[in-house]
């Protein structure tokens, strides 16, 4: 997807939707949980924080939205990634997908803005 999927999204709905759905595990703050660079005993990493000292701006918007409606196994086995234990959940069913990009605009709005620079050039369209 094209970063135009981002635009002209309304922030305040991302944010309401981002409490309501993602805050219980990468934070209110997009901070992550603790020691989310170490897996923990089961191999699963915590989730990782969605500001811009996490990872997620390094990723195209694509898989950022595929990850979320999809949950995260699902979404790298279709790009043949099989051994990495993701412990995101799918939200497809859970979150309309018109609410997932409101979300991943919201978050990347908190983004300085070199960084959103630098995701947006991540993207296939560009």
């Amino acid at each position: 997807m094209a970063d135009h999927e981002l635009e002209n999204r309304d922030l305040m709905v991302g944010r309401i939707l981002y409490v309501g759905n993602c805050a219980s595990c990468h934070g209110a703050n997009l901070e992550g949980q603790p020691n989310w660079r170490s897996a923990n005993k089961d191999g699963v990493l915590p989730a990782p924080p969605h500001d811009s000292t996490g990872h997620t701006w390094h990723h195209d918007n694509a898989l950022l939205f595929e990850y979320t409606k999809l949950g995260g196994k699902r979404a790298l086995a279709a790009r043949s990634i099989t051994d990495f234990n993701s412990g995101m959940p799918a939200f497809e069913g859970v979150i309309p997908d018109q609410a997932i990009w409101e979300i991943l605009a919201y978050i990347k709005s908190t983004w300085p803005e070199q960084v959103q620079k630098v995701q947006v050039n991540r993207n296939p369209s560009h």
